[in-house]
């Protein structure tokens, strides 16, 4: 296998973007966990609540495509990188799932997509850069944080929405894995300062993408 240079790799994380934003980016054969749910009958206001909180799950995977790249390019070690590069792979299935939901519900996914991936790709190349254990350190606390949020949309999903609740136990118990593999590999545990910090990005995004 050739060696693959800086060049190409940021052709090849130009068009990771465009895919994750536009869709066509590649998923696994695993089917949405959304089929085997017993059908939603929902009131009109349930649907619009129900799709407020898919589009923030969807925006977060966004976000995750985007820090698993950022990272991946500027990783030092070969095994770091191809970690990051699983990882963001696997996460397709989840936009995958939420943008499907979406859809169903009749609605979209948030129109501010690319600003937050643009952003949340800064931060994971950043995190990369200062070094592979606080990389993966930044990778697990991003997961835990995402764990707690999906688990407060559960207790907020209408209790009929059976599909979008399917969803998002399947992206728990991912994420949850995700975050272990992370701390396995080495992460590091991140100072109070940047989780609070992670968290109060985490609260903006939610807040202004449940709506748009």
């Amino acid at each position: 296998m050739r060696n693959i240079s800086f060049s190409d790799r940021l052709v090849m994380l130009a068009d990771n973007a465009l895919k994750t934003i536009a869709g066509g980016y590649q998923v696994t054969s695993r089917p949405s966990p959304a089929k085997n749910a017993d059908t939603s009958e929902l009131t009109s206001e349930e649907a619009k609540h129900s799709a407020g909180l898919m589009r923030i799950n969807h925006c977060g995977e966004v976000c995750a495509q985007a820090l698993y790249q950022g990272q991946a390019l500027t990783a030092r070690l070969p095994e770091v990188r191809e970690k990051m590069e699983q990882a963001a792979a696997e996460e397709n299935d989840h936009l995958e799932w939420c943008a499907n939901r979406l859809s169903q519900l009749d609605s979209r996914v948030s129109l501010f997509n690319p600003l937050w991936y643009a952003g949340s790709f800064t931060i994971g190349a950043v995190a990369g850069a200062i070094g592979d254990k606080w990389s993966l350190g930044f990778v697990a606390e991003t997961e835990h944080q995402v764990v707690r949020h999906l688990q407060s949309h559960l207790a907020k999903l209408p209790q009929s929405d059976h599909e979008s609740r399917a969803i998002l136990e399947q992206m728990k118990e991912d994420e949850m894995h995700h975050a272990t593999v992370a701390v396995a590999a080495g992460g590091a545990d991140l100072p109070a300062p940047v989780k609070s910090m992670m968290h109060l990005m985490g609260k903006v995004m939610t807040s202004t993408v449940y709506y748009v």
